[in-house]
């Protein structure tokens, strides 16, 4: 009778850990990888972003490279 009561309180014990740690540890940190690899495809998505937005060139960084005498501004020193 006594060892029928020892596996069964055994058996409560192990199923707690397992249903109460283990199992949630274990979701915890497949999220946390999951969301970690989300942020990181985001992040290298805006560096490539920002690469290819850098090699195109634009007509309007061609038209401001080009300085007119409208633009020019004189500067005087002041003592």
């Amino acid at each position: 009778m006594l060892k029928v009561l020892l596996y069964a309180l055994l058996a409560w014990f192990l199923y707690n850990l397992v249903f109460r740690f283990i199992i949630p540890i274990y979701k915890t940190t497949r999220q946390m990888k999951q969301k970690f690899n989300e942020m990181q495809n985001r992040m290298q998505d805006q560096v490539n972003e920002q690469q290819n937005f850098n090699k195109r060139p634009s007509a309007e960084a061609k038209a401001s490279s080009r300085v007119s005498k409208e633009d020019y501004i004189d500067f005087e020193e002041i003592k």
